[in-house]
């Protein structure tokens, strides 16, 4: 049986159950979200609310989001990578409930 090791950080690198993105980042719940300056943020004044954007206001906002997301993981703090997620998550839903028939690309598609 092969086992994970545990990295300096205290997280898996392999082996065992893997935690998610939002497990690692304390602030995922947005409770500890503030600004720059200070000032908290409440979870849902950041970015408009996805049902009110038209469909090309959508796509444009989640261009945004995939285009940063590297330099977001890898830079970030931890506050912002947790706003990161949650923006992410609240577009890409509102994107599936526009489209819950999307087309499915067959050479996307793998064996199962």
């Amino acid at each position: 049986m092969m086992t994970g090791s545990v990295r300096e950080d205290g997280f898996a690198s392999s082996g065992g159950r893997e935690m998610s993105p939002e497990q690692r980042v304390p602030e995922w719940g947005g409770d500890h979200l503030a600004d720059p300056g200070g000032a908290e943020l409440d979870g849902d004044a950041v970015g408009v609310d996805p049902t009110e954007l038209t469909d090309d206001d959508l796509i444009r906002e989640m261009h945004s989001l995939h285009r940063t997301r590297l330099d977001t993981l890898r830079h970030a703090a931890d506050s912002a990578l947790a706003n990161h997620l949650r923006r992410t998550a609240e577009l890409e839903t509102e994107y599936l409930a526009r489209h819950p028939g999307r087309e499915v690309d067959p050479s996307r598609l793998r064996d199962a």
